[in-house]
């Protein structure tokens, strides 16, 4: 048996402030999500201004990003190379950057989704909030 540690509240929290303040920083009107290591929403939040297609979108580049273990933009990587079947993979929807993996000892804790802004801000957003936790 492995041990793995486990998100709790007072680190999605953290996430969720460090990840707003990073986008308030540049203001940036994003939607911010962030999904267990099943992909389930633990947090969630649209800033004023944000898109409401990004309401969506946010919580799908979480949900991709933890249950693949690898930030979403792989998967935008491989369709861009040319590889459209990956479309059609089951209950992938957010295959474009900003969904961004919290890892920890080699195991995948959960994901931040970000979406509303050029898709690398996004995952710069996301990067910010999972700092915040040191990792």
């Amino acid at each position: 048996m492995k041990t793995q540690s486990v998100l709790e509240l007072s680190d999605v929290q953290t996430m969720a402030a460090a990840a707003q303040t990073e986008a308030q920083k540049n203001n940036w009107a994003v939607s911010i999500a962030i999904v267990d290591a099943g992909g389930h929403l633990l947090h969630f939040q649209r800033l004023d201004g944000a898109p409401a297609i990004s309401a969506h979108i946010a919580p799908s580049k979480a949900h991709t990003a933890a249950l693949g273990r690898r930030e979403s933009k792989v998967y935008e990587d491989v369709i861009n190379g040319g590889r459209y079947s990956f479309l059609t993979a089951p209950t992938v929807q957010g295959m474009l950057e900003g969904g961004v993996p919290i890892m920890k000892d080699g195991f995948c804790l959960g994901a931040v989704g970000v979406s509303g802004v050029k898709s690398n801000e996004d995952a710069q957003i996301a990067k910010a909030g999972i700092a915040a936790i040191g990792l």
